[in-house]
Order: C-alpha cells, then sequence, then structure tokens
C-alpha cells in the first residue's frame, strides 16, 4: 500500500510522528505535505516492532528526511515512545485524544482554537489516567480538558474491552444495585465476586472511556456478553438501530461531566433493538447539548470529532446533524482514519506547530 498524502495550508519544519500503540501508523511532515504510512498494526509482536523501524527507515530514506522533531504518544510503555526515546532528536509526547482532535484540524487547515469530541477506547492522559470519552479545547500545540464522560470502574482492566458484561455489572455496582451482578450474570466465570471487587477496587480502573460505555449498554442488553475481540458487541449494537431515539432527562451535565447513569438504568431488562435506539439517540442528544455548551462557553464554534467510536455510522450521522442543527460547524476526519492509524497525523502537526514555534 501506498502512503497518504495531505497537504497542509503551509510549509512547516520537518518532523517524524510514530503513532499509538494499536493500529499504527508514521507520519512524516515535509514542507506542506503530511506524509502518513499505511496501518502497521498493535505493536504487540516481534514482527509488528520489526514492521514499524523498516517503515521508519523507509520513510526517512524515501523522503531524505530530517526530522526537527520526533514526536510520540504521552504512553511511555508503547514500543513506538520506546524507540523515539532511543533516537538522537528531540522529541515531544502528545496526548492520545489530544493527537486524535489536532489531525482534523490538521486535515482542515485549521490553526484556530477548535472544541473537540474524543471518543474512543483508551488513551492515556497526563495522570496517567483512562481516558476515552472526552471534551477539549484545542488550540494547536496546547489543549485543555474541558470535560469528560462520568467515570466507570472497569473491572478486570483491559479483560473488560472483550467482555461487556463485566461493564454493565460496573453499571449495576453504579446504581446502588451490586447485588444483581451474580443473578444477572450467573453462567459468566467470576460473577460471584465481581461486586465485592468492584467495591474494594481490585484491578478496576476508572474510565473515562466512551467505547467501555458503549460495551457497557452491550452487557445491559445481552449484546455479546463475552466478544471474540474489542469493538464486536457495540458493531452488532449499531447494526441493531433502525430509529435512534431520545430518552427525556436520559443524561446530566455537571461540571464538564455528562453523565448518562439514567439512560444506562433505563436498558436494564429492555429488547436489545429498542436498547439500541434508545441507546443511540440519547448519547447523540446528550453529546450534542455537551459539545453547545462547551461552545456557548468559550465562543468557539467549530466541533472536530474524532476517535475510534466514529467508526459508528449512526453516532457519526447524528452527531453531525446535532451539531448543525445548534448553528455549529462539525468537523470530521477526511483522509485519515477516526481510529488510530490517524493519531500520528494529529502528532506530527502539533510537533511541527511547536517546531515552528521554537525556531
Amino acid at each position: 500500500m501506498s502512503p497518504t498524502i495531505i497537504i497542509l495550508p503551509r510549509p512547516l519544519p520537518e518532523v517524524l510522528a510514530v503513532g499509538a500503540f494499536l493500529k499504527n501508523t508514521l507520519c512524516a511532515i515535509q514542507g506542506n505535505r503530511a506524509v502518513l504510512s499505511p496501518a502497521i498494526g498493535n505493536l504487540d509482536s516481534p514482527e509488528a516492532i520489526g514492521a514499524f523501524e523498516r517503515a521508519a527507515h523507509d520513510l526517512a530514506q524515501t523522503l531524505g528526511l530530517a526530522p526537527v522533531l520526533l514526536a510520540h504518544d504521552l504512553h511511555p510503555d508503547f514500543y513506538s515512545t520506546r524507540w523515539a526515546e532511543s533516537q538522537a532528536a528531540p522529541r515531544r509526547a502528545v496526548q492520545h485524544h489530544h493527537a486524535h482532535i489536532a489531525a482534523v484540524a490538521a486535515e482542515h487547515g485549521l490553526e484556530e482554537p477548535v472544541i473537540g469530541l474524543a471518543l474512543d477506547g483508551f488513551g492515556l492522559g497526563p495522570g496517567k489516567q483512562s481516558w476515552g470519552g472526552e471534551l477539549l479545547l484545542v488550540d494547536g500545540t496546547d489543549y485543555r480538558r474541558l470535560g469528560h464522560l462520568a467515570l466507570l470502574a472497569q473491572p478486570g482492566g483491559d479483560l473488560a474491552a472483550r467482555q461487556p458484561w463485566r461493564m454493565a455489572a460496573a453499571v449495576f455496582h453504579r446504581l446502588g444495585r451490586g447485588d444483581e451482578i451474580v443473578r444477572r450474570y450467573a453462567s459468566q466465570s467470576g460473577a460471584a465476586l465481581l461486586n465485592r471487587i468492584i467495591a474494594q477496587n481490585i484491578n478496576c480502573p476508572l474510565t473515562s472511556s466512551a467505547g467501555r460505555l458503549f460495551d457497557a449498554a452491550c452487557g445491559l442488553l445481552g449484546v455479546h456478553p463475552v466478544a471474540d475481540f474489542e469493538g464486536q458487541a457495540p458493531m452488532a449494537l449499531e447494526a441493531l438501530v433502525t430509529r435512534p431515539r431520545a430518552l427525556s432527562g436520559g443524561w446530566t451535565i455537571e461540571n464538564g461531566v455528562l453523565d448518562c447513569l439514567a439512560l444506562m438504568e433505563a436498558l436494564i431488562g429492555r429488547e436489545a433493538a429498542d436498547g439500541a435506539d434508545l441507546f443511540h439517540g440519547t448519547l447523540i442528544a446528550a453529546m450534542s447539548e455537551w459539545a453547545a455548551l462547551a461552545a456557548e462557553e468559550t465562543g468557539i464554534r467549530k466541533i472536530a470529532m474524532s476517535g475510534g467510536c466514529f467508526f459508528n455510522k449512526v453516532l457519526r450521522h447524528g452527531l453531525n446533524e446535532g451539531l448543525a442543527a445548534r448553528g455549529l460547524t462539525p468537523l470530521l476526519p477526511r483522509q485519515a482514519s477516526p481510529g488510530d492509524p490517524g493519531v500520528s497525523l494529529g502528532q506530527a502537526w502539533v510537533a511541527a506547530l511547536a517546531a515552528e514555534r521554537a525556531a
């Protein structure tokens, strides 16, 4: 596969960005072009790591690249981060969700501040928190967290991404109905212990992840309680949607925190297709209001949206319409992926602007 070439609004300093851990890509900026490599894959095997190193070498050789700055994720344990740290060039860490929104800004040639709605499974926050449902103000090299989805326990850590029933159990616990977990999920290994595990915070990191909120909805509705791969259950839930509708009073927004607990409780005992309509419709209405409130507070009318959740066509279309109806300008990725393959573009954009500022 050939690299993707994205034309930028003006020439910028040469930089190389080394992308995310999942679905890794690299991105070089040279002049007014961003050169985005084909997806390498997850950096969790010797084969993928070898492919990553070859891609970095080939990109530099092909372009004759002499980067003044290397950009990488904030996560210290990603191989891409460690590789960047082993190089001689100066480095800049770029927070994962900042990079998602910066990628949209780069594609649209925007150097003005934008409101960013970043929705995905996981990205490390600056205090080592698990982020994934973020409302940001992004201004080139800088960002500020305006809000996030209400925190929810993630029982078993990464295991919960492939076992949506665990995220549903976290909802029951938060509702004060933890004693129902063992009955409702009796067939799942560990169900008898999960309420106590959550209560005692044993390997149950709190997360603001939109991806895990989708998983929780799937677990509550019985859609792939145990999935073969991360994202399988939310994709199946999206496929059930026929007519999204919003639940009145299904969410609250307080101090920037969007809490959909009332919606989640309304899903309990509901038929899956009906629940899919209610979940998607309510989430769209809630997030449209959330972004609109931020726009009103900041005076910024452009809303950039990215992250793996935007592969969901129902969510993407609904937010596009919902934001436009409020007089806002929704912006989505064009050539780059909304998922993690687009992260390197955002990293490179931030790094190039930072290098230009420092010159």
